[in-house]
């Protein structure tokens, strides 16, 4: 019903769109200039509430970009009318409603309809471009490109709603589903979450680093907690920092432990804090997320072909950046350094896990190289040399650590990405709900005791 509906509303205001652009409201007889009044106040309404089935969305920004979509599907519904009765009509010398002899009235005429789709369609697309989340940079820089180009603006714009209708539906599911079961608050755990970032981040606080995940969590009941060390360091530098981290948050909240969640180095890192800092009785479980736990051998061949030279020019370019961006002792080729297969084995060797902790990892790939974002994408197909199938900076054989292991494989040719595993890229994938993952994977912590 609710489909049959939108039709019905998308023929009527296309219908009126079709009387607006075809020169009603220049007939000079006075009825005929009142109904041109009239389609007038119903062309301002459309372009205020195009459509009138958004009262189930959830939220204003949604509401909108689903009028600015329903906007642009009539745009392109009476553009294609509207040229085509012009064109009729200057073949034929009529128009629906009154002759037209005159090529003065002809001119007014294209204007008005050129008027009248401006209108709608400027005002869709202010309302997607600014309302959207899922269009991103590269999109809209697409859409403002191709906008004069005949043909490509059509077939860019159709692109354009597709992925702000996919937004609109997904986004709305979401606040829907955490409305139905915010009472069961199914990631209050009995620990809080800390998340630890991995290598060359940070934790912002206008950009973070788990994207949209922390949000979803905490809508359903989880406590989170954030790692605030270094971007680059050696594990053991990162270890004692998170150490430190832990004993003040267990010393503020007196939560007794916390749940870890770490993403790539960060994993080392941790193993590193809980095993030889003390800090294992003071966590109740440490999930990895696609953590190099056997190193990168591409990591090895880079250290080992670059001069060193070369080395010490492009750590230095690093750590001064990484120095503006907050770390107080960047040291990007320890950090490096301790990603590579031969550190890692050695790391291995020694690191041993506390017993009565929680253990377990989470990996995914990539399928194709195009399936991860810059610079991903070029650095998938040279990780496969060396370490066979990855995400994009780490080879499958080197995620599995703990109790449990899960390996993340999706329909379709995209894959995961290292970026994906923590919506870096704030990117819906149609195979992959991240934000959902998380939700699912804290609240089996929950259901576990911790």
């Amino acid at each position: 019903m609710k489909n049959v509906s939108k039709y019905i509303v998308r023929i009527l205001y296309s219908y009126f769109l079709f009387l607006m652009a075809n020169n009603c409201v220049f007939a000079k007889n006075g009825e005929t200039f009142l109904t041109g009044i009239v389609l007038v106040l119903v062309f301002a309404w459309i372009n205020i509430k195009p459509a009138f089935y958004t009262g189930k969305l959830k939220s204003r920004k949604l509401k909108s970009c689903q009028n600015g979509c329903e906007l642009l599907v009539l745009f392109l519904i009476s553009v294609c009318s509207g040229v085509l009765f012009q064109i009729a009509g200057i073949l034929g010398k009529i128009t629906l409603f009154h002759k037209m002899n005159r090529w003065q009235d002809w001119v007014l005429d294209i204007l008005l309809l050129i008027t009248v789709e401006s209108i709608l369609f400027w005002n869709g697309m202010i309302r997607i471009y600014v309302n959207s989340a899922q269009l991103g940079m590269k999109w809209r820089i697409i859409g403002a490109a191709c906008g004069w180009i005949p043909i490509v603006n059509l077939i860019v714009l159709h692109k354009l709603l597709r992925i702000v209708t996919a937004e609109v539906k997904t986004e709305n599911e979401k606040l829907v589903l955490n409305e139905v079961r915010s009472a069961e608050k199914i990631c209050a755990t009995k620990y809080p979450i800390l998340m630890v970032h991995g290598v060359f981040f940070r934790d912002f606080r206008y950009f973070n680093y788990w994207g949209r995940i922390p949000k979803e969590l905490e809508k359903n009941g989880a406590v989170i907690y954030y790692g605030g060390h270094q971007s680059a360091a050696s594990v053991e530098e990162s270890g004692k920092e998170l150490a430190e981290r832990i004993q003040e948050i267990v010393k503020e909240t007196g939560c007794e432990k916390v749940n870890i969640i770490a993403h790539s180095k960060g994993g080392l890192d941790c193993r590193y804090a809980l095993s030889k800092l003390g800090v294992g009785k003071m966590t109740a479980s440490l999930t990895t997320i696609n953590t190099p736990h056997r190193g990168c051998e591409f990591a090895d061949y880079l250290l080992s072909k670059i001069p060193e030279g070369q080395k010490q020019a492009v750590a230095g370019a690093y750590n001064a950046a990484l120095k503006k961006l907050g770390d107080f002792k960047p040291d990007f080729l320890a950090a490096v350094g301790d990603l590579t297969a031969e550190a890692c084995r050695r790391f291995n060797q020694n690191i041993k896990d506390v017993s009565g902790v929680f253990y377990q990892s989470v990996g995914s790939g990539m399928r194709v190289a195009r399936g991860g974002r810059f610079p991903l994408n070029l650095t998938n197909r040279f990780v496969k040399f060396f370490d066979g199938e990855n995400d994009g900076l780490v080879g499958n054989d080197s995620f599995p650590w703990g109790e449990k292991y899960e390996y993340l494989a999706i329909a379709g040719n995209r894959g995961i990405s290292h970026g994906d595993m923590i919506d870096l890229n704030r990117e819906n994938l149609p195979e992959f709900d991240v934000r959902e993952f998380y939700v699912q994977l804290v609240k089996d912590l929950k259901e576990r005791g911790f």
